[in-house]
């Protein structure tokens, strides 16, 4: 009797493609640094770079995107290397998909950053809602693309209307009509079928998010690249055990944790999807419900790895979408993290291009964390003031206002009337002043 035994697929080899168009954009990584964070992505993926190959263009080849000489080096390079795929730093059009498989050949899996991406997010998505998102997007991706990936699909399937030597038969989908024509429609009828489960999605999360309005908890959210340390911040913040490594996109889906500051008030913590330079554009409208977590939160973490020679560059692209999906004007605290990372000549040499007063950070060892909860609590709190009230128990109104208005962390039930702790919005404190005890504790922001 034979045992099965689980066997390591071996690593797939692969040679980059950077190409560089025109002048470099300044707000983009330079195309040595793409290539590395391409190299990183697809190590995640499960694939070891053998090769890289690179050419600077004026303007792109509208057949292969990359010159005819260029093509037919890649093909002898990644043919010398045994390479198993080739990876373009930059998305194809459908038709350079198509005319570069020709060129090729059929033995060379060929990829570019967006299918890299999209594979690594599937590889990773583990909730019910991350794997729909996932699927949305590879399939408007792959949906101008089925007559480069599915061309063997690409035959009449029978029907023919009832003309001289047509062939059928029972169940075929229309007259003539072309298997790829099938594909084509099943895909759009799943990418409605998707859309119409993730709006459902999106309806959950919005009432979720009403009732935890209506219990006047602030949300604050971690954002940043990916693999800049948000997982790690979390879990040293709250004391969980959230999933972290050191690869791109190790954390998917959302995870939300509470946090008690200072002052006992209770907020909650989400950590999000990383972003990344060139993020595919079907994958932002796929993670719409979940990116809203972002556009809705109270206050936003901006967590920059600092150890990155690209730090900058990072930190401008995820503003950039921050923007694009609706978060520019949210409240952040910009943290740098990974500061056990550098020694203190690096320190003395990065601290200047930074702003006056860097917020430094390592979430492994805890450096700099209690000043973070500090500026969490006052960015939250500073239109706040700290009060405590002897509310009568017939000024029932008073004590629901406190409630959902501001923020209780004791209730006593006395002889005398009901005895609130809290802090409450400076706007309405006016309401309270007959019933304070011992008068305001603070006209300053809480900290």
């Amino acid at each position: 009797m034979k045992t099965e035994q689980n066997v390591e697929q071996p690593r797939e080899k692969a040679v980059l493609v950077g190409v560089q168009i025109g002048r470099p954009h300044s707000g983009t990584l330079p195309m040595e640094a793409s290539l590395e964070e391409l190299e990183l992505l697809a190590d995640t993926a499960g694939m070891d770079i053998v090769g890289t190959l690179t050419q600077n263009l004026e303007s792109p080849n509208p057949r292969t995107l990359i010159g005819s000489g260029k093509v037919e080096e890649l093909k002898l390079l990644a043919e010398d290397l045994g390479a198993d795929a080739v990876i373009f730093d930059d998305e194809l059009l459908p038709r350079h998909q198509r005319e570069l498989e020709t060129e090729l050949g059929t033995k060379l899996k060929l990829l570019d950053r967006t299918a890299l991406i999209l594979d690594i997010f599937a590889l990773h998505a583990n909730t019910k809602e991350g794997m729909l998102q996932v699927e949305l997007a590879q399939l408007k991706y792959r949906l101008p693309r089925l007559t480069r990936a599915w061309t063997h699909l690409a035959r009449q399937s029978g029907g023919g209307g009832g003309r001289a030597g047509s062939v059928g038969g029972v169940g075929l989908r229309g007259p003539g009509e072309t298997q790829l024509e099938v594909d084509r429609r099943e895909v759009k009828a799943r990418i409605k079928k998707l859309e119409d489960e993730l709006d459902k999605v999106r309806e959950h999360r919005s009432r979720y998010r009403e009732n935890r309005r209506k219990t006047n908890v602030p949300v604050v959210a971690l954002v940043g690249y990916t693999n800049a340390g948000k997982s790690t911040l979390l879990n040293k913040l709250t004391d969980s055990n959230i999933y972290v490594a050191d690869q791109l996109f190790a954390t998917l889906d959302p995870t939300t944790r509470q946090l008690t500051l200072p002052m006992g008030q209770q907020i909650v913590l989400t950590d999000t999807v990383g972003f990344i330079q060139k993020l595919p554009t079907d994958l932002v409208a796929a993670f719409r419900a979940t990116l809203e977590e972002i556009s809705e939160a109270d206050l936003l973490i901006h967590v920059v790895d600092i150890s990155q020679t690209d730090a900058l560059l990072q930190r401008k692209t995820v503003l950039e979408t921050l923007s694009n999906i609706g978060a520019g004007n949210i409240p952040v605290i910009t943290v740098y993290n990974k500061i056990d990372r550098l020694d203190e000549e690096t320190m003395d040499f990065v601290l200047p291009l930074l702003e006056p007063q860097p917020f430094l950070i390592s979430a492994l060892n805890g450096t700099g964390l209690d000043k973070l909860v500090d500026s969490i609590s006052e960015q939250l709190y500073a239109r706040y003031e700290r009060v405590t009230v002897m509310l009568p128990y017939e000024h029932g109104n008073l004590v629901s206002i406190f409630h959902e208005k501001g923020h209780v962390n004791t209730v006593e039930h006395l002889s005398q009337g009901i005895r609130i702790s809290g802090l409450l919005p400076r706007e309405i404190v006016a309401q309270f002043d007959a019933y304070l005890v011992h008068g305001k504790t603070t006209n300053h922001p809480v900290s």
